[in-house]
């Protein structure tokens, strides 16, 4: 039975490979109704070289319960402008290219949102996303990238985050996946209105200080953000 006791927190790099074991297992039970397939331990493998390169420039925040199991997850990435992002390896989408404002601060990446499929709570959803795009929100020329399923989409615009689809839709771990960007304009009002669901010490994200938590209660939804 899972704990009704969950904390938010900061991921170390020893613990890359649990995210990545955790996103690609929920990605397909949440996805498909048959049988995991063999190959799924390439796709661990790929996700967690490739999040271990990203580390240093990344905050990834999870969601656990008391026995420190993986419950949910979100990772904002800050682009060096040198590492290639998925919205180039999986839809050959240049972030440069995509950009639509004459101006630009920095551009992040938000991905590798998952959780548990066996629990919810839409407030762990607004969590996790306030933790994500708090960098976004902090200049009004950030912008960020996502691949999103067409579901999480959906909820996105139901709860207020207006994300622009920017090409076409592709079959990746599981589902239907999306590519959209995410501007400060179409996040902001998002933000100010949740962010008091997460405490100071959590979505202080500048800071490189590791295990500041939150508790809270009541997980229940899967909403896969590669």
């Amino acid at each position: 039975m899972l704990s009704t006791k969950n904390y938010l927190q900061r991921l170390e790099i020893n613990q890359i490979i649990n995210l990545a074991e955790f996103i690609v297992l929920e990605n397909y039970k949440h996805h498909t109704k048959e049988t995991i397939p063999n190959s799924y331990t390439k796709d661990i493998d790929a996700i967690y070289y490739e999040e271990l390169n990203y580390f240093n420039n990344a905050q990834i925040f999870v969601s656990k319960d008391l026995l420190g199991t993986i419950n949910g997850a979100i990772r904002v990435l800050q682009w060096n402008f040198k590492d290639t992002l998925p919205l180039q390896k999986i839809f050959g989408i240049h972030p440069l290219m995509a950009v639509k404002k004459d101006r630009v601060n920095n551009i992040f990446h938000i991905g590798r949102f998952a959780i548990n499929k066996s629990v919810g709570d839409i407030n762990l959803f607004k969590r996790l996303m306030v933790c994500a795009i708090r960098p976004v929100c902090e200049h009004e020329d950030n912008v960020a990238f996502a691949e999103c399923d067409s579901k999480l989409l959906r909820v996105l615009r139901l709860l207020g985050i207006k994300a622009t689809i920017i090409g076409k839709p592709i079959h990746y771990l599981g589902s239907e996946t999306i590519p959209v960007s995410l501007s400060y304009d179409g996040l902001i009002n998002f933000y100010n209105k949740n962010k008091s669901l997460v405490t100071v010490e959590t979505h202080n994200v500048n800071t490189k200080k590791l295990h500041k938590s939150l508790v809270f209660n009541n997980l229940k939804t899967n909403y896969p953000l590669v």
